[in-house]
């Protein structure tokens, strides 16, 4: 082989490769524009993106807030987390009339007064499950600490998320305190509380995850951490009412992730249910997409309606009794 035509052969390689490359970022960012283009056309939401929430690593932890025109004084802060990665589409999509069939509940939920928080936490595979806990009740503490500024009551919280934005809503739901009142940082003085939670097929032992993981990095921590970011070890009787939602399918997250958290609420008395979606993997679609989130939305506006403090607090004070 002549060094011209070895040469020729590995200059046009390059250009292939330069050509590709070229057009998946061309189809990438062509779908993002049009995902934009559709949500700035329907302009009845106010849009805040990237509030700073905190910080860690140089980098800035932020959240997207959607506001309806009619807002009913509760808010829903949706765990943006699929395996503790998180990552960013434009906000305006999620309440888009081009929006994913999976995402039309959000459009819904801002359409019944509901304010949405779309937040992110420290992303595998630089930070691991526990320090994303960690953030994601800093967001909490943070958004109850400016509930005034976004018209909010900060006793009408919930939170949402699936999989592992599932078992992030479930340690908010099953962890919260009061906050530390002699912090330095305001918003750690700050309560993390939340009002309700419904979580997607939601692993819920992290005892039996943990370790080196080439699919999920932020399962590689320390072994002794586990025990700490597993919600079903922390049930307790003033636990936010919890709906869970699997399928009987779901191979990455077994059904007995979600039965075994049940138990533990009801032997606690909190209100809480599991609904079983038959034949659904590890994710839901058409029907059951919609019946997922016709569930979601019945929760919240049970246990989030302005009224619903009074009942929750006699279930309180019910549950001390017993």
């Amino acid at each position: 082989m002549s060094s011209n035509f070895l040469r020729h052969y590995l200059l046009r390689k390059v250009e292939v490769k330069r050509m590709r490359n070229h057009l998946v970022v061309l189809c990438v960012l062509g779908v993002l524009d049009v995902f934009v283009a559709s949500a700035r056309a329907d302009d009845q939401y106010q849009v805040t993106p990237d509030v700073v929430y905190g910080h860690k690593a140089g980098m800035a932890l932020t959240f997207d807030v959607i506001q309806p025109t009619k807002p009913n004084g509760a808010a829903v802060l949706f765990m943006m987390s699929g395996g503790w990665f998180s990552g960013w589409v434009p906000p305006e999509g999620f309440v888009s009339p081009a929006a994913p069939d999976g995402y039309k509940h959000f459009r819904d939920l801002v359409d019944s007064g509901y304010t949405l928080f779309i937040v992110r936490h420290g992303s595998a595979p630089q930070f691991k499950v526990p320090e994303a806990v960690a953030d994601v009740r800093r967001a909490v503490r943070f958004i109850r600490l400016n509930a005034k500024k976004y018209g909010l009551d900060p006793n009408r919280l919930g939170v949402c998320g699936g999989s592992a934005g599932g078992h992030l809503s479930l340690m908010l739901g099953t962890t919260c305190d009061d906050g530390t009142k002699d912090a330095q940082d305001e918003v750690d003085c700050t309560s993390d509380r939340v009002a309700a939670v419904v979580a997607y097929f939601p692993p819920v032992d992290l005892r039996e995850w943990v370790g080196p993981n080439d699919k999920f990095p932020a399962l590689e921590f320390d072994p002794q951490l586990a025990e700490s970011v597993s919600p079903v070890l922390h049930v307790t009787p003033d636990d936010a009412p919890t709906l869970l939602v699997h399928g009987d399918k779901d191979d990455l997250v077994k059904l007995d992730n979600s039965e075994r958290i049940l138990a533990e609420f009801e032997k606690q008395k909190v209100p809480c249910d599991l609904v079983v979606i038959e034949g659904a993997g590890h994710g839901f679609g058409g029907e059951q997409g919609k019946r997922a989130s016709q569930k979601l939305i019945e929760w919240f506006d049970k246990y989030l309606a302005a009224d619903a403090d009074g009942d929750k607090a006699n279930a309180k004070t019910s549950a001390a009794a017993r």
